[in-house]
């Protein structure tokens, strides 16, 4: 067994302004939870006592995570837990870990109600149901499968009868027409026995449950769902090929009218997009001034972003900005607009545009040609006017025509048929692209629609999925995963292609006593407003936990980095992906045909040729299908949430 090298060690003094007392308590504390005792001091009620109950909580989440802590006489080292080189021992570390987070979610009084609420039976119909009518008896499936297997030849024609899937988009309010249970809280149930926590997330949610029709009540074979993508990634950016340094030196390289065409028109396109009334009438922006920008105007508008921004940092109420804006209604939009945090960002951006106008203009006023393009990437200026048009986009595109697959494998039973693969495989279908566009095709963007006061619908068309694996080993459910174009009518392969490792950075070992601690600390000992407000910029917990933990005198980059590197993965929908999603091509060219027939059946005919044919050869894993059994709840079922000691 081999280790990699062992971290480097984080120094944290006492916060500054701890009285010797509080110091020296803290001290011995840490000694003696280090050393195995569970015991916390109390944090005082007072102000100061802020910096004290996020410094103990804090701390305490590091012991629970395996974080090596050792004193000195006036600090504390620690040091992250060493990623082991035996991929089966670092899995199960990292399982440990995250099962500790996900168990302080199953001890909430109303995780445990909702538990409790779906296992208890209810009349359904002529039936008695409840969440277990739900699992697959596993000495069921085995005996169909076993059926199928004993045909021969015509295995394919009977697999049906055994598991036939199919796909459900899981809408709100929606009810179960075989058990009566909403969509949403089936879902939530099954999600509730992965190894890691379960958390909502902002943005954009398209969940999805996979059932299968060859058994009573359609049981749940596995769960998926469809995310806002991170806004930046950098091994799937350099994927992509929109990282800035490489797409401009390929730019560079092979200058086309085409390219420079675009550069050109979306400039324009992005002044389109900014209210501009309230700039105009307070004399910091006039039409002339597209034509021939100047530093004077540049330099005013600047400053008017750092005022407006100063404004809605002491004026600012999140409930009016969380608020829903109705996107149809556009005096509710330049309402929105000329808020003080749309009028700041409007401010800004526009002198952005202004500042790639003046860089390009010298080089385009005789045309967008190659000559044009070639001649503004040899200087530094208009070549950052370029990654300028590249970067906004990116972010038009991140949000809209790509997802992450946030939620993505199969359960009891069916985990043990590889039904991690089918499910991830129909993730990536025309019927979770056709899903998505009908959910979110024609929608308005709010925070462009907030900067333009009126609405603006962005193309949504799902051409790009990007996920990770659940640990850093390399076994994983998308190793390997991949699908011939043939099976959907197509030419080119649907895989799930490895890009890259993450950086291991963010709050996933923090629990969310510590996370409010810190926010708390934010809100109370700094006197600095940090917003949860749309619009103000991504992550905000991030932003808040880590000027939580600078308040301590903590450095937040080193605790930040939690070491629980995970493999990334991408999917392309389309050959077409990097010009399709900065906008060069118009329509994107799907590796499949999006129309194709029964598209579901023929992705579960591959994956059961593929994958689940070596399965029904398996005694060890048919013996394993049959322990699940639980349809009235007296069983034991992997299905089941497993509830952790109060």
């Amino acid at each position: 067994m081999t280790t990699t090298e062992e971290p480097a060690a984080i120094h944290l003094a006492p916060p500054a302004g701890w009285t010797a007392a509080q110091r020296d308590q803290f001290l011995a504390w840490v000694r003696a939870s280090s050393d195995g005792s569970d015991s916390l001091v109390e944090a005082p009620t007072s102000l100061r006592a802020a910096s004290t109950k996020a410094a103990y909580s804090v701390v305490a989440d590091l012991i629970n995570q395996g974080w090596d802590l050792s004193c000195r006489p006036t600090e504390v080292l620690v040091r992250a837990p060493v990623a082991n080189g035996d991929p089966d021992a670092e899995r199960e570390r990292v399982r440990k870990q995250e099962l500790l987070k996900r168990d302080e979610h199953l001890r909430r009084s109303s995780v445990r109600r909702f538990i409790e609420g779906m296992e208890t039976q209810r009349r359904h119909g002529d039936q008695q149901v409840s969440v277990f009518s739900l699992m697959r008896d596993g000495h069921d499936l085995v005996a169909s499968l076993r059926a199928v297997s004993s045909r021969g030849s015509e295995q394919g024609l009977g697999l049906r009868s055994a598991i036939d899937p199919y796909v459900q988009v899981v809408a709100s309010g929606e009810r179960c027409q075989h058990s009566g249970l909403r969509l949403t809280d089936i879902w939530r149930y099954f999600r509730l026995t992965w190894t890691n926590q379960y958390t909502s997330t902002p943005g954009r949610t398209l969940m999805i449950l996979v059932r299968d029709r060859a058994a009573p009540f359609h049981p749940v074979i596995g769960i998926a769902a469809l995310g806002s993508p991170i806004v930046q990634l950098k091994e799937r950016d350099d994927w992509i090929g929109w990282q800035r340094d490489g797409f401009l030196d390929e730019a560079q390289e092979q200058p086309t009218g085409r390219l420079a065409t675009w550069v050109w028109r979306r400039l324009d396109q992005q002044l389109d997009e900014l209210y501009l009334a309230d700039l105009e009438s307070d004399g910091l922006y006039w039409s002339n001034l597209w034509s021939d920008p100047t530093e004077d105007a540049i330099a005013k508008l600047e400053q008017e972003a750092t005022r407006s921004r100063a404004e809605h940092r002491r004026t600012a109420n999140p409930t009016d900005l969380k608020a829903k804006v109705d996107l149809s209604d556009t005096d509710a939009l330049v309402r929105r607009a000329t808020t003080p945090l749309f009028r700041s960002k409007r401010c800004q951006a526009l002198a952005g545009l202004l500042r790639s106008r003046a860089a390009l203009l010298p080089h385009f006023s005789a045309g967008a040609t190659p000559t044009a393009l070639s001649a503004a990437l040899a200087e530094r200026e208009s070549r950052d006017a370029i990654a300028a048009v590249l970067r906004k986009a990116k972010g038009d595109a991140v949000g809209t025509e790509m997802a992450d697959l946030t939620v993505c494998g199969a359960v009891a039973p069916y985990n043990e048929l590889l039904g991690g693969k089918l499910v991830a495989m129909l993730a990536a279908s025309p019927t979770v692209v056709r899903a998505y566009a009908e959910r979110y095709g024609g929608s308005a963007s709010e925070i462009a629609s907030g900067m333009a006061g009126r609405a603006i619908v962005r193309r949504n068309q799902l051409v790009l999925l990007g996920t990770t694996s659940l640990y850093g080993a390399n076994s994983s459910q998308y190793n390997r995963l991949s699908m011939p174009g043939q099976v959907l009518g197509g030419n080119s392969p649907i895989e799930y292609r490895r890009v890259g490792r993450s950086r291991s950075f963010g709050t996933s070992h923090l629990s969310s006593g510590s996370v409010d601690a810190l926010v708390h600390l934010v809100e109370e000992a700094s006197g600095t407003r940090v917003n949860s407000i749309f619009g103000e910029g991504v992550n905000p917990k991030l932003r808040k936990v880590r000027h939580g933990l600078d308040l301590l005198g903590w450095p937040s980059d080193d605790l930040l980095q939690h070491g629980r590197q995970r493999i990334i993965y991408s999917v392309s929908l389309v050959t077409n992906l990097l010009p399709y999603l900065i906008g060069l091509d118009t329509e994107p060219a799907y590796r499949f045909r999006s129309n194709v027939a029964g598209d579901t059946a023929k992705v579960v005919a591959w994956w059961a040729e593929r994958w689940l044919d070596r399965r029904l050869g398996s005694d060890e894993a048919l013996t394993r299908i049959e322990s699940h059994r639980a349809l009235d709840g007296s069983g034991s079922h992997g299905a089941r949430v497993v509830l952790p000691e109060p």
